[in-house]
């Protein structure tokens, strides 16, 4: 177990800034940088159940995302500017009012009773 926890954290030391920030990428003559949200999560544990006369158990798992944001371009007077991803940016925002309502809901009906 301890080596497959070895491997990952070696895998995953140079990960940061790299991740969220992509290399440059040339389109149409327009060089851009593409940015992302990145998260990701691992975990493991054991139970060394031999004092019961089981055999124990131990396992782990792990698992990410990474949500396109938008850009960094050049602007029309040749300053970088950020150009928001419209359908990351409405994949955020409809939960999140979605989630805002039911709370103004629910503290109008408290302030109402």
């Amino acid at each position: 177990m301890s080596e497959a926890f070895a491997s990952l954290v070696e895998a995953f030391k140079n990960v940061g800034v790299s991740r969220a920030y992509g290399t440059p990428v040339q389109i149409a003559g327009e060089e851009i940088i593409p940015v992302a949200l990145v998260s990701f999560g691992f975990g493991g544990g054991s139970n060394p159940d031999a004092g019961n006369g089981g055999d124990g158990a131990a396992g782990g798992g792990g698992g990410g995302f990474v949500l396109p944001l938008g850009v960094y371009g050049r602007g029309p007077r040749g300053h970088m500017v950020f150009r928001p991803n419209t359908l990351a940016l409405l994949a955020v925002l409809v939960p999140l009012v979605c989630a805002v309502g039911v709370v103004v809901r629910g503290v109008a009906r408290t302030v109402k009773a």
